[in-house]
């Protein structure tokens, strides 16, 4: 006797369909019918090939997290991601920049009516401006296209709107020069030290901001009497606000380079120690 139970050696009792039979057969049966009663085409397709079968989640036939299902489902979450409210409020100011230039350059450019028009296109952008970042920061939907959209487009509203005043003869071009110069350097020196790290924002900034909005605003507006006078004060301290708070830029990009090459440096003499 080889002490071979008969159920496991196709006995009378498995034969006849007996209960070890039927626990026998029930566990032998439910192997071979998965691939045709559970498994898609697609699963099937792929398990003739000797691939596993991976679904939408990343999970393969036996329950484990496929590394190449997992990349597919993260890249398919992160492109859904950028249709978000905060980048469609960056979006649509973008779209406001041609609209915008198109109001202010109407009629001659002078006609009041066109300009008050052009006003509502300005403050709706620099309103929404207020919105996207606090959105994508407070509902975790910040984006690699919102991180290159949301800045570009700022500059690009704000540039266009003083390009056109001083084009009017509304505003001395070198208040344009001024402050689309102080953008771009700044924006050109953060990626310079993007390496060492990030130059937060700071209060003096949003100030900077809020005053070159309510200036520029005041501009594209017809304003006249004592109302013209106080828009030329505002625009007075939106200059200031611009060239003082890139002046301290410019001193943290210098102490945070330092600072990044120091700490380069004492890694590299702790490793060669």
């Amino acid at each position: 006797m080889t002490g071979v139970p008969a159920s496991a050696a196709g006995g009378p009792s498995a034969a006849k369909g007996g209960p070890a039979g039927g626990v026998s057969g029930a566990a032998s049966g439910a192997a071979p019918s998965a691939p045709s009663d559970v498994v898609s085409g697609r699963a099937a397709e792929a398990l003739a090939h000797g691939v596993p079968a991976v679904d939408a989640e990343g999970f393969s036939d036996s329950g484990a997290k496929h590394p190449r299902g997992k990349k597919i489902a993260a890249a398919a979450v992160n492109q859904a991601s950028v249709w978000n409210i905060a980048n469609l409020l960056t979006m649509l100011r973008l779209v406001l920049v041609p609209g915008f230039v198109a109001l202010m350059l109407a009629d001659g450019g002078y006609d009041p009516a066109w300009r008050s028009l052009a006003w509502a296109a300005f403050a709706i952008a620099m309103i929404t401006d207020l919105f996207d970042g606090h959105l994508a920061r407070t509902y975790n939907l910040v984006t690699d296209f919102g991180k290159i959209a949301d800045p570009i487009a700022d500059k690009a509203i704000m540039g266009a709107a003083l390009i056109c005043l001083s084009g009017l003869g509304d505003l001395p071009w070198w208040v344009t020069i001024v402050i689309l110069g102080r953008e771009l350097g700044i924006t050109l020196l953060r990626f310079l030290v993007i390496r060492y790290g990030v130059i937060p924002a700071s209060r003096g900034g949003k100030l900077k901001t809020l005053s070159q909005g309510i200036a520029v605003g005041m501009y594209i507006l017809a304003l006249t009497g004592w109302l013209a006078t106080a828009r030329f004060w505002v625009m007075a301290v939106a200059v200031l606000l611009t060239v003082a708070t890139g002046l301290d830029y410019v001193r943290q990009a210098i102490v945070l380079r330092r600072q990044g090459i120091a700490e380069r440096e004492a890694a590299l003499e702790e490793t060669e120690a």
